[in-house]
């Protein structure tokens, strides 16, 4: 057997695994959802996009660790912020004649708002990072600490606006024990994290037997297969019509990326980070956070500015355009 044929085949499997196991692992958290009480934008903002991220994790450490490239690192970061984005607004425009800012709760506003606060900060510290020399430890850059607490500010609000809606819940907590969907949302967790990290080296073995440009496999291809979890796990919510876990997911998925970027700057002894990358990253950034506050604005509005098709359109593809553009942009540079 030829031997990007088999890289091939071990790609197309490790797709089908991610496949099986995010389904599985939605239909446990939705169980888990009905039995604890907890709400399906709960547990797909923190349980789904924790699990789901943990591949662009080990792609960051790995980048700075062991293959020294921090480019890599922070652009597979903010291009899964962006394709996270973009996964919004392809189904916001697919979904069932209705405008997915309308089906999901409004609760999604807080994770919106902040992932654009977030992504903004990123920015800034990205073009300012080589001419504020501050750091602390020496080897962890000022812009480390703010993402750090930007990212708490964002949790500690996602938590009382959780518990609010609880006390406020008019429904009893759960119709029953809820420790078999716990063991399953972690027997299916890890199968989705080990597959997540698979992909990625699968993708550069694939990079290598095809002749692809380092570039190209940097930009694209680590960026997309780190995602294919939020892919796999948002179709699989759809498909039970969990709205709320599926759109959770994703806007969950980049607040916990950005948070990345602070655990990858922790862990390399080189410098601080955002000074030794490109300032183009700065755009993706910025893009991600304009693209993140058409969806707040989408949710803040929704019933009155969204109520047709005409709305939805108008959403759906005002995201895709400033997603395609950054693209456009990062492969001209």
């Amino acid at each position: 057997m030829p031997l990007w044929t088999a890289v091939w085949l071990e790609f197309s499997l490790c797709l089908g695994l991610l496949g099986v196991a995010g389904t599985r692992l939605i239909h446990h958290c939705d169980e888990l959802a009905s039995r604890s009480g907890l709400s399906r934008h709960w547990l797909g903002l923190i349980l789904v996009a924790t699990v789901t991220s943990l591949p662009e994790l080990a792609t960051g450490l790995s980048s700075v660790l062991v293959a020294r490239a921090p480019d890599l690192a922070v652009g597979d970061v903010l291009g899964s912020c962006q394709f996270n984005l973009a996964i919004l607004a392809a189904i916001d425009l697919a979904y069932r004649g209705r405008v997915l800012t309308i089906a999901a709760d409004r609760q999604h506003l807080i994770a919106a708002s902040h992932g654009a606060v977030l992504l903004a900060a990123t920015a800034l510290v990205l073009l300012l990072g080589p001419d504020v020399p501050w750091s602390f430890p020496e080897h962890v850059g000022w812009g480390t600490w703010v993402l750090v607490v930007l990212y708490a500010v964002a949790v500690r609000s996602n938590v009382q606006a959780e518990r609010s809606r609880r006390s406020l819940a008019v429904a009893g907590p759960g119709t029953g024990p809820a420790r078999s969907a716990w063991n399953g949302c972690a027997l299916w967790s890890a199968v989705v994290v080990t597959c997540g990290v698979w992909l990625p080296v699968i993708g550069l073995q694939l990079a290598e037997v095809m002749g692809w440009s380092d570039s190209m496999v940097g930009t694209l291809l680590v960026a997309l297969a780190t995602s294919v979890p939020e892919v796999a796990t948002t179709l699989a919510a759809l498909r039970i019509g969990a709205v709320d876990m599926a759109v959770g997911g994703l806007l969950g998925s980049n607040l916990f990326d950005v948070l990345i970027l602070a655990i990858d700057d922790l862990v390399d002894l080189q410098g601080p980070l955002y000074a030794r990358v490109s300032p183009l990253h700065a755009i993706t950034a910025i893009n991600g956070s304009m693209m993140s506050a058409v969806v707040a604005l989408s949710l803040l509005h929704r019933r009155e500015a969204h109520p047709n098709r005409k709305g939805r359109l108008r959403v759906g593809a005002v995201m895709l355009v400033l997603y395609l553009f950054n693209s456009t942009l990062q492969m001209l540079n």
